[in-house]
């Protein structure tokens, strides 16, 4: 391998308004059983406690109920028009209310308001047995795709968060389920900013406090029960930079609240996040061996976001690894190298490099000649 030395960055930085380097605290000292924050776009942790506890997660479950809806209709097998016939069972699920009717059929897309903005049971009952013909049957999909987002510690056994031991979640998992719902969903994310919902000629407001207090707030999910205590799931957005803040098991709708923020302060004060490089963006030229051209341009596959403490960006360093001995054929993709970011001694990101074009073998002339070439490297 060889090494090349990046100088975007610090190009970068002097094109940027960079302010001044603010000393980073220790987070912020709560009463939770566990929380977390992190950065969407980087998934860079700011600051946690307890994260990977297992927790009751109440009605935060609904924001997999809605993953798995979403995802029926990303898929063509469900439409908003659709209308679900509402069950007794349904009906006769008890806590907080959509307040719908039995034997009656509502559109999808009401349901899902009812669940996303009112916190209806009934609404997230009837939403999964339209989808799986039974609440049992729809917590099985809850699993599946929470193994595939790699939920790794979280088990769903009904789409309503109502008590039962073996519901269980962490707040990491959380949030990954939350940049999940964010980015794949960006169509039907708004409802989570939604501040009222009316059904039956019942208005309810939404339960997350923090769309009246804080502008920034889009989102996304409360919940509360004896035993999971007072939950809150927010995202908000400053300046180009999204936090997500996974708050579970506060003592009260306020504490849950004002935790939330206090954390979500702390990390828009603290830190900054950048976009270093876009996905498919030439970073530098890979030299190829027998092939129809020389060298081929390289880049990363995916956007390389970093979250520094505020104030550091001149202090980061990238270099890449570029293979020195790639032969022809190269395929479009095919990994010729790394990016390593590092901030003082720690590595902050470290992504392959794909080829951005392929190369075709060259001819024998150039086969010859670039093998004697190389006895001599």
């Amino acid at each position: 391998m060889r090494t090349a030395i990046i100088t975007l960055i610090s190009a970068l930085a002097l094109s940027l308004n960079v302010s001044a380097q603010v000393p980073v605290p220790a987070p912020p000292s709560v009463d939770a059983r566990s929380y977390l924050i992190v950065d969407f776009n980087s998934g860079a942790e700011l600051a946690a406690l307890d994260a990977d506890s297992l927790v009751e997660p109440a009605s935060i479950t609904k924001l997999m109920t809605a993953y798995v809806v979403f995802r029926e209709i990303s898929a063509g097998r469900l439409s908003l028009e659709d209308q679900a016939l509402v069950s007794e069972r349904a009906w006769r699920t008890g806590g907080s209310r959509m307040f719908i009717d039995v034997n009656t059929r509502i559109r999808v897309e009401d349901l899902l308001k009812g669940m996303i903005i009112q916190s209806g049971n009934d609404a997230s009952v009837a939403l999964a047995e339209h989808v799986a013909g039974t609440e049992e049957a729809f917590s099985q999909l809850m699993n599946a795709h929470a193994a595939r987002l790699g939920m790794a510690n979280s088990n769903f056994t009904n789409a309503t968060g109502l008590p039962n031991e073996a519901l269980l979640t962490t707040a990491r998992d959380i949030a990954v389920l939350a940049r999940a719902l964010i980015t794949e969903f960006p169509q039907f994310y708004s409802w989570y900013a939604e501040r009222e919902f009316t059904w039956n000629n019942i208005r309810q407001t939404n339960r997350n406090n923090l769309l009246w207090r804080d502008s920034t707030v889009d989102g996304l999910k409360t919940g509360h029960t004896e035993a999971a205590g007072f939950c809150l799931v927010t995202s908000a957005v400053r300046n180009d930079m999204r936090l997500i803040a996974v708050v579970l098991g506060a003592r009260s709708e306020r504490a849950r609240a004002d935790i939330s923020q206090a954390l979500l302060n702390y990390g828009f004060r603290f830190f900054e996040t950048h976009r270093l490089y876009a996905a498919g963006t030439e970073l530098a030229q890979a030299r190829v061996w027998k092939g129809a051209l020389d060298g081929v341009p390289v880049g990363v596959a995916q956007d390389l976001w970093i979250t520094i403490p505020r104030g550091r960006y001149r202090d980061l360093d990238a270099r890449m690894d570029l293979t020195a001995s790639a032969m022809a054929p190269v395929e479009a993709t095919s990994e010729l190298g790394r990016v390593r970011v590092s901030l003082g001694e720690n590595t902050i990101a470290d992504l392959p490099l794909h080829a951005l074009a392929p190369v075709a073998q060259g001819s024998l002339w150039r086969r010859v000649s670039d093998t004697v070439r190389l006895w001599f490297q």
